[in-house]
């Protein structure tokens, strides 16, 4: 493939050439087609470098998650197809966050601030159990978060076979580099499985969500906390609710409201029984979001 877009006299292309040319025929397949911008990519591109330099850590502390990174720019990100959709997701969720967040006067929030992080004990005294519920799901936000305020993956909430994706080559990165007497490899299997195991007890964003939901009960309070959610511009409660609704997962139902036309919100958010009128202030939020994966292009 990289032959047949090679200029004349160029007989093997540079791997950059390659991969500028390939960009370019994509480009020319399809000239109206929007791409990503640069605040797009940087914020996709820094997802994905905090992930992986917290997955490099599940696999002990030897590992030079700055090196894996450098490499990995270098010679390509393996699993890249999977690993951009899950980074993309994050990314376009916190540009619309943060667009609402500069129309109220807000903040992002920082990890580690306890001004505005919701701790368990926090939690635990909540008056109800829709309360206590809500109140964890912001805690699993927050730590959608690092320290600060960038956008992360928590491993709790990407996808397991991605988790195992990455562990597994991280792993094969660091056999290439240091293994000279054999030894590593079960070292990093049982590390490898460890790390899983602890991904399946842990609890994130998806957890939350449905715990909330399910506190809500009736179908009246959920519709209710729901059109309150859009009022106050509380995107991740009402991602929750619908993800819970729809018994989808959480990154998947921000990225679908975040790519849907106006038309088919009311579609989407079926399950939580709003009516069209509780719906237009998040049309409305959504339409003022630049470069959204939508139709034609925004």
């Amino acid at each position: 493939m990289a032959d047949s877009l090679s200029p004349p006299g160029i007989d093997v292309p540079s791997p950059i050439l390659s991969a500028r040319l390939h960009e370019l025929a994509g480009f020319l397949g399809a000239p109206t087609a929007g791409r990503l911008t640069e605040e797009q990519r940087a914020l996709s591109l820094g997802i994905a470098r905090r992930l992986v330099g917290d997955i490099a850590e599940e696999l002990g502390s030897e590992t030079d998650a700055a090196a894996l990174w450098r490499d990995w720019l270098a010679s390509g990100i393996p699993g890249a197809d999977r690993l951009a959709g899950a980074c993309f997701a994050r990314a376009e969720e916190h540009r619309w966050r943060e667009q609402s967040a500069q129309r109220l006067g807000a903040t992002a929030p920082l990890a580690d601030d306890e001004a505005v992080v919701v701790t368990p004990e926090v939690a635990a005294g909540a008056s109800d159990a829709a309360d206590r519920a809500y109140l964890a799901l912001q805690i699993a936000d927050r730590r959608r978060f690092d320290a600060y305020g960038h956008p992360a993956l928590p491993l709790a909430d990407i996808d397991r076979e991605l988790l195992r994706a990455l562990l597994l080559d991280i792993a094969a990165w660091r056999l290439v580099r240091e293994d000279k007497d054999g030894t590593l490899a079960s070292n990093l299997g049982e590390a490898v499985r460890a790390a899983v195991s602890r991904q399946d007890a842990a609890t994130g964003i998806d957890r939350a969500a449905t715990d909330y939901h399910a506190a809500l009960a009736a179908p009246s309070a959920v519709a209710e906390a729901a059109a309150a959610a859009i009022v106050r511009q509380d995107w991740p409660a009402l991602i929750a609710l619908a993800a819970a609704a729809a018994q989808r997962s959480y990154a998947d139902t921000a990225l679908a409201l975040l790519s849907a036309e106006a038309a088919a919100l009311p579609i989407l958010l079926a399950p939580l029984r709003l009516d069209r009128a509780a719906i237009a202030p998040l049309e409305a939020s959504l339409a003022m979001l630049p470069a959204r994966a939508v139709g034609g292009g925004a």
